[in-house]
């Protein structure tokens, strides 16, 4: 299960929200207090874990990364949680998203170059394609709808070979995981799809049934489920 956003500290976390339902917790963490952060858990032990992605440049500051490893001698498996940047609140975000955008690109093909199967669960801040937000046509000059973050997506899922899993199995309108805190979003349903599995071939291929639970309501983001026939 992968946690994005979660703002809180190791000291936050320990002996409250570091183990869960039998889960254990893996996090990383930003420097900044009440700010980003991703975590997973698990049931079954990791043979490594790997926090952050950018040799600890700015976003391993931000605390945006955490990939557990279950590899064996046949096989090199890894599940990631990943927070991309939002560039909604200013230009400079924005250009920070830019650049989180072009470091991800050539680490998740050197992951898949390297004979690794992954599936990245994440917010990405980004909504692909206009079935994928409610307002589209108003949106076309907003973070998270830009064309050039489309157009990453659109190279990540051609030329990149990685899948959007969720729309594998779910080709239909009006499947949100975001909505703003602003005016009636929610209760008119004027949402964006914004969390997504992200997957190499081979795990996409295993994927079985997807849900967006919406009920109960956790945050302004709703969780992404997706059952996979797969064994670590």
């Amino acid at each position: 299960m992968g946690v994005q956003e979660v703002k809180a500290q190791a000291d936050d976390v320990a002996g409250r929200f570091d183990s869960i339902a039998g889960l254990t917790g893996y996090f990383h963490f930003a420097q900044k207090k009440g700010y980003s952060g991703v975590g997973l858990y698990t049931r079954k032990t990791p043979s490594d874990v790997i926090v952050g992605f950018d040799g600890g440049g700015e976003f391993d500051a931000e605390g945006r990364w955490i990939e557990c490893r279950f590899d064996t001698p046949s096989r090199k498996l890894s599940i990631v949680s990943c927070y991309f940047p939002s560039g909604s609140s200013s230009e400079d975000r924005q250009a920070a998203k830019f650049r989180f955008l072009a470091l991800m690109y050539p680490h998740l093909m050197a992951l898949k170059a390297g004979g690794r199967e992954f599936v990245l669960l994440g917010d990405v801040n980004i909504a692909h394609h206009e079935i994928d937000l409610r307002n589209w046509r108003s949106n076309q000059k907003n973070s998270g709808f830009l064309p050039e973050e489309r157009a990453w997506m659109t190279r990540l899922l051609g030329e990149g070979g990685l899948v959007d899993v969720f729309r594998t199995l779910n080709p239909n309108a009006e499947q949100y995981t975001w909505w703003s805190n602003r005016g009636q979003a929610w209760a008119n349903n004027v949402g964006w799809r914004l969390d997504y599995h992200l997957a190499t071939p081979a795990i996409a291929a295993a994927a079985r049934r997807e849900q967006i639970v919406l009920d109960p309501r956790f945050s302004d983001h709703a969780p992404v489920i997706v059952d996979y026939a797969f064994r670590f």
